[in-house]
């Protein structure tokens, strides 16, 4: 998540084709509320070497110094990564010349997004999180900032096929909904390995909640995956009603909504 934090800076507050915005203090603090619920549970949620020191330090009577250089260096890891994949998805940033994201960096992109999304997922269901909606939602929010400009931040291959649909988007080919897609089921395969690591082989089954069957199942998916995909065509392909800033809000706030009413029915994937 420290990662994450940087990843989100450098795109929201420094990349050129992100400035001016009036979204990058919601979206880096999206990525906090993300992390804390998330991974707060098993490191604590510092994501910075000066919080991990101070915390460290006013614990004086439990002081143990291999804590706090343990923590920092496992945060300044996460910021010289994040910046190095900036550099290459923000290539266009270090050169004159105005360059377009190729298909590998938007593939690169949708794989790094729906990663930071599953992964928050399943740290928030195994860590039994009490705003787990509210996570989620700020880790989509945060990174669609941050790579809407890049790929269109889709992270989910129901959103990739209603935009391939919907003929409002004529760069979405079919063959590049397909390695969309590719990365995003890549990604969330990975981040569901990466959240069993961490909590030591322990992972949950997907299906419906008791007391629900497949007809309930089946109604709640497809009505909140609807009201996710058409949020997504109205507010960033629609030329109508398209919204600069808000986007990303109004993208994630579909997953509190549909967590927080859908989840206890489905699970709510979506």
């Amino acid at each position: 998540y420290t990662f994450m934090l940087c990843f989100v800076v450098l795109n929201v507050a420094v990349a050129k084709e992100n400035q001016p915005n009036q979204y990058f203090g919601l979206a880096i603090g999206g990525v906090i509320f993300a992390g804390a619920y998330g991974a707060g549970a098993v490191c604590g949620g510092c994501f910075n070497p000066a919080v991990a020191l101070g915390l460290d330090i006013s614990h004086f009577s439990h002081f143990n110094p291999k804590w706090s250089p343990l923590y920092a260096l496992c945060q300044l890891i996460g910021g010289a990564l994040a910046a190095g994949v900036f550099r290459f998805v923000r290539s266009s940033n270090f050169t004159a010349a105005k360059e377009e994201p190729t298909e590998s960096v938007m593939f690169l992109s949708e794989f790094l997004g729906t990663y930071m999304l599953v992964l928050t997922v399943g740290l928030n269901v195994l860590a039994k999180s009490p705003a787990a909606g509210y996570s989620i939602a700020s880790s989509l929010m945060s990174m669609i900032y941050a790579l809407g400009s890049v790929s269109g931040a889709h992270f989910n291959p129901a959103v990739t096929l209603a935009v391939l649909l919907s003929g409002r988007a004529p760069d979405m080919t079919l063959r590049r909904a397909a390695g969309y897609v590719v990365a995003q089921l890549t990604a969330g395969k990975f981040a569901s390995m990466t959240y069993s690591f961490v909590y030591s082989g322990q992972s949950f089954p997907l299906g419906p909640a008791a007391g629900f069957g497949l007809g309930a199942v089946g109604v709640v998916e497809v009505l909140f995956t609807l009201l996710l995909s058409f949020i997504v065509l109205s507010v960033a392909v629609s030329t109508t009603t398209n919204s600069s800033n808000k986007f990303g809000f109004c993208i994630g706030a579909c997953v509190t909504v549909g967590g927080n009413a859908g989840g206890p029915i489905s699970g709510g994937a979506f």
